[in-house]
């Protein structure tokens, strides 16, 4: 088998960076990522803004995620027994932005959300949600990976996703 020319050249690449902080924001800003919102209720509700929502296993269903533990809604997904994950939609930037801003109301007026199974507070208008049993919480530098078992949800609410990319909140293009 003869190798044509144009494959046996490397593309080119940039200068290699020591690994720092800055490197791997700056990397994972050009990774597309959808929106989550996690909650969960101690004395009072708690949610934050997660990027890093993934699906681990479908039997059982297992879902994780990263928490800092220097976040204002560490000290309650330390020690709470079930999570909310919610789906946001592209209608829902501002929701996000709330979620993600240091000392904000997250559930102030502007947000609607009910009491839904195990006392977890559900917001209103995503995509989609779960209800989940934390099982394990992982150490991973300055956070934790928090995995969980789904134990109910609704997958069924309208619109397109909402995506993370290059410091902003996007939509999908047609």
């Amino acid at each position: 088998m003869t190798v044509s020319p144009e494959l046996r050249t490397v593309p080119t690449i940039g200068a290699p960076r020591q690994a720092s902080p800055d490197l791997l924001r700056s990397v994972f800003r050009r990774h597309a990522a959808g929106v989550a919102v996690i909650t969960a209720h101690g004395e009072r509700p708690v949610g934050f803004t997660a990027t890093s929502l993934n699906s681990v296993a479908a039997e059982p269903p297992l879902i994780s995620f990263g928490v800092g533990t220097g976040s204002s809604s560490w000290p309650v997904v330390s020690e709470t027994e079930f999570i909310g994950v919610h789906i946001l939609g592209e209608h829902q930037q501002e929701l996000a932005a709330t979620f993600a801003r240091s000392g904000a109301d997250r559930f102030g007026e502007g947000t609607r959300w009910s009491v839904g199974p195990e006392g977890v507070p559900v917001l209103d208008g995503v995509l989609a949600w779960l209800v989940c049993r934390v099982v394990a919480r992982v150490p991973a530098g300055d956070h934790r990976i928090v995995i969980a078992q789904a134990v109910a949800g609704d997958p069924d609410g309208a619109g397109r996703p909402l995506l993370y990319h290059h410091g902003r909140f996007n939509a999908l293009r047609d």
